[in-house]
């Protein structure tokens, strides 16, 4: 057995034995060979790469490498917090500048969404009562007439509770049409002040104060400082991943509209996040899922996680950490200093810790930050990383253009077979 094949199924805690099947296929259908052996020399020039810029050997600790780059992050945030003109994220004007700063810099991306009538509809069909009683209306048509229409759906989240959200409100999404849709720009929204003491559960839930509304274009950002290290790089990577998600999914809700009878139903499955719940059986082909979610998140031993699959939701961030970039030309003048964190999602390696025991690094810096906010609690996070390596494989086979054109195309459907 190739080192490879070993190296590689240790990091994605899969059957190195299902991984050979897996290599002998897709080798077979493009010719290419031993592309595992490839990506452990890549994974392994990148490291050297970066620990020397970094300052620390390639036979340093776990602890002394996962420092290195906590205070990478903590230099990088320092500058973008400095470039960005030390914005008070308290206030709704700092959040709207650093909002607006990074929908420029996404490219003012547009997409197909709900309209806002129809928005208007809902509310009035099913009136949010909690937050009309928190913004002290008696009525819709009084707090719409107020109100910004985005601003409160986006309090819906935080506000109502997820029983009435999915099963009174949501189910309103039955009746959608394709002409219930329409092309606008995605809009990047900075939240009232007022919102701030409401919304404190969800923040702390979902540590950060950053979440997006895909079925109507919106990102929206809560005034709030977490005090955390690490916080501006965070909250700027966050709001760019969501400027690449939202445009991903809006172009299968065009892909969608060819059949109108099934057009609500793979919407509201879309919007859910659904996850394919069976395994396949495999033979001659290889099965590949389609795995739009974290489930690491809510499960780190999800079978799924084991099994061949690409995940968008690590082509989304893979795409925010290359435009960042683009963000320290445009500011200052630090895109070197940014540009340490690009092609490393996939990235990372095992060290040893003052014991000998093999700890596992990962160098992504959606993992790093996310360690950083949870360092006091010793969490370390991997998954960024792991679906990302996955990504990677199918990718060194049949290229990044073909590995968004299957997410997206086979994403409702929940796998594919090579």
């Amino acid at each position: 057995m190739n080192d490879g094949v070993e190296k590689i199924a240790k990091i994605l805690r899969t059957d190195k034995h299902h991984l050979i099947v897996v290599e002998a296929r897709l080798s077979a259908v493009t010719g290419k060979t031993a592309i595992l052996d490839k990506i452990v020399e890549e994974n392994d020039n990148l490291i050297k790469d970066r620990l020397l810029t970094l300052g620390i050997s390639r036979e340093a600790y776990a602890k002394e490498v996962y420092d290195a780059l906590i205070s990478k992050i903590e230099s990088d945030d320092s500058h973008l917090f400095g470039a960005l003109g030390h914005p008070d994220f308290r206030e709704s004007g700092g959040c709207q500048k650093v909002a607006d700063i990074a929908r420029q810099v996404a490219g003012n991306p547009e997409g197909f969404f709900l309209k806002m009538e129809k928005a208007k509809e809902f509310l009035t069909n099913q009136p949010p009562r909690r937050v009309m009683d928190f913004l002290g209306y008696d009525s819709v048509e009084k707090m719409l007439a107020n109100e910004n229409l985005l601003e409160v759906y986006s309090a819906l989240r935080f506000i109502e509770g997820s029983d009435w959200l999915n099963e009174v409100f949501f189910k309103q999404y039955e009746e959608l049409t394709p002409d219930d849709f329409e092309e606008r720009p995605v809009q990047v929204l900075a939240l009232g002040k007022k919102w701030g003491a409401e919304s404190q559960k969800f923040v702390l839930k979902k540590h950060h104060n950053i979440s997006h509304l895909k079925e109507l274009g919106v990102v929206f950002v809560i005034p709030v400082l977490l005090g955390i290290s690490g916080e501006v790089l965070r909250m700027f990577a966050l709001i760019l991943h969501y400027l690449n998600e939202i445009p991903f999914y809006s172009r299968i809700f065009r892909d969608i509209v060819s059949n109108e009878i099934t057009f609500a139903q793979n919407l509201i499955s879309l919007l859910r996040g659904d996850v394919a719940e069976r395994t396949f059986t495999q033979g001659e082909k290889s099965a590949w899922l389609v795995v739009q979610r974290y489930l690491a998140k809510d499960d780190d031993n999800d079978w799924r996680l084991f099994a061949p699959h690409v995940n968008p939701e690590a082509l989304h961030w893979v795409r925010a950490e290359e435009t960042l970039e683009s963000v320290g030309v445009k500011l200052d003048g630090f895109a070197k200093e940014l540009g340490f964190w690009k092609n490393l999602d996939w990235v990372g390696d095992y060290f040893k810790d003052e014991t000998g025991v093999p700890i596992l690094v990962s160098f992504d810096l959606v993992d790093t930050v996310m360690s950083l906010v949870k360092e006091k609690e010793m969490v370390k996070y991997l998954y960024h990383h792991q679906e990302a390596l996955w990504n990677k494989i199918f990718a060194e086979y049949f290229g990044r253009e073909q590995l968004e054109e299957f997410s997206r195309k086979y994403l409702l459907q929940g796998y594919f077979e090579i």
